[in-house]
């Protein structure tokens, strides 16, 4: 599995623990930066991500920021990127399940550290229902044009 991976200066911490987390289930990872906790633009960092996923350079992407909002927003203005916010297990499990996400992203301030290995266990071993799940992704995903 490959894996990019994204931050600002406010989820440079957490990146850094997902990376070692993603190493020790024996994926390859891109780190995109940022690179410390000097302040940086959010977005830079999590468009690089997105567009890693949506080129197929990578199979999945992890965007963190301080509230994980903005990296949603940015990430989901890449054509063919589905980005979902996941503070706790669950919501990770439901966005792979139901949304199909090919992009995680994370809050710094609103997730445990205690919990981000379960939530990258749930996400990247979660499969897609697909069914009526497919045809409500189609419709935003033809929004795209």
């Amino acid at each position: 599995m490959r894996v990019a991976v994204g931050s600002d200066h406010a989820g440079f911490e957490w990146k850094e623990k997902v990376k070692e987390i993603l190493k020790s289930f024996d994926y390859e990872v891109t780190d995109f930066g940022t690179k410390s906790k000097d302040s940086v633009d959010y977005s830079d960092f999590g468009l690089k991500v997105a567009h890693a996923v949506a080129n197929g350079d990578v199979d999945y992407g992890v965007n963190i920021c301080w509230t994980g909002n903005g990296m949603a927003m940015a990430s989901n203005k890449v054509k063919g990127i589905r980005a979902g916010l996941a503070v706790n297990a669950e919501m990770s499990y439901m966005t792979r399940l139901h949304n199909n996400a090919n992009v995680l992203v994370l809050s710094q301030k609103y997730t445990p550290e205690s919990e981000l290995e379960e939530i990258l266990k749930q996400f990247f071993n979660t499969k897609f229902e697909a069914g009526r799940h497919l045809r409500r992704i189609e419709k935003f995903m033809d929004e795209e044009g």
